[in-house]
């Protein structure tokens, strides 16, 4: 038996069996000649025969090795194939997980930026609502400036036009003292005129500014319309009075029903007197606000 074996391929040939059997036959016609035909002869060829089985059994065993080792055909273009693959996805995995980092820090920065312009916002709000307050503040302010400008403008223009006229300023009102005398009603018709009317009486210190006159003056107060109910010329009724002592009184059943600032001696000065009678009087014009 020859065995021959390169990359591809292993070749076992095998002698011609009537060959060999010829030399066996020969070797041992040769052998009994020679007489040496016995036991020796047959553990020879036992061991000839024990070698070719070897030999057999050693170039099935190498084939079986070299098929199971050898890949199948194709088989190293497919692992080359998937080991390329494989590190094309491990390449696009490192490129994916660094993209996946530069857009997370992208993100992160995000976030801060938005959460700095909330926050810059909240106090450009804060700061607007702020300054909406001070300019209606300011607003406010500049029209209460404005109607007291008005006012004070007003109230010029009437310290000079009244002043100019010899009306007297006192307590947030105008007054003027005749120079002559007239009843009741004609004096209050005077003060009409002028855009006035006789003095309403409400306080101590406007019963104190009659007194430093030191004359008999008409004021607006009557009871003409009903008999001992008195009424000042707006219509409201008489609620602190500065009578002087047993006025009012109808002196000798005389028809009293007008009243005037008499006894300036007095802090109760007022006397009821007969309406036709001819008094100095007082006319009151409030400030115009």
């Amino acid at each position: 038996m020859a065995v021959y074996e390169n990359a591809s391929e292993i070749t076992v040939e095998m002698m011609n069996l009537s060959d060999a059997s010829a030399r066996t036959a020969a070797s041992k016609s040769h052998s009994d000649e020679d007489g040496t035909t016995g036991p020796g002869g047959k553990l020879l060829r036992c061991v000839a025969v024990s070698f070719c089985l070897l030999c057999v059994l050693q170039v099935a065993l190498n084939i079986s090795l070299r098929l199971a080792l050898s890949p199948p055909p194709g088989i190293d273009a497919s692992f080359k194939n998937l080991t390329e693959e494989r590190d094309e996805l491990r390449s696009i995995n490192l490129r994916t997980e660094e993209n996946y980092k530069i857009l997370t820090e992208e993100r992160d920065e995000l976030k801060r930026k938005l959460s700095n312009f909330a926050s810059q916002q909240s106090s450009l709000t804060e700061e607007r609502d702020e300054l909406k307050r001070k300019l209606n503040d300011c607003a406010s302010q500049q029209n209460s400036l404005t109607t007291e400008r008005d006012s004070l403008k007003r109230k010029l223009n009437d310290f000079a036009h009244y002043s100019n006229q010899g009306w007297v300023y006192f307590s947030g009102s105008f007054y003027y003292i005749s120079s002559i005398k007239e009843t009741w009603q004609d004096s209050r018709n005077d003060c009409v005129r002028r855009g006035a009317d006789l003095m309403i009486i409400n306080s101590n210190e406007e019963q104190e500014f009659t007194r430093k006159y030191r004359q008999i003056m008409w004021i607006g107060l009557t009871d003409r319309e009903t008999e001992e109910v008195w009424k000042w010329v707006d219509g409201t009724s008489l609620t602190t009075s500065f009578w002087h002592t047993g006025e009012p009184n109808n002196y000798e059943g005389t028809n009293e029903d007008c009243v005037a600032v008499n006894y300036h001696d007095y802090k109760n000065s007022w006397n009821d007197l007969e309406c036709i009678i001819k008094n100095f009087w007082i006319c009151e014009k409030k400030m115009t606000l």
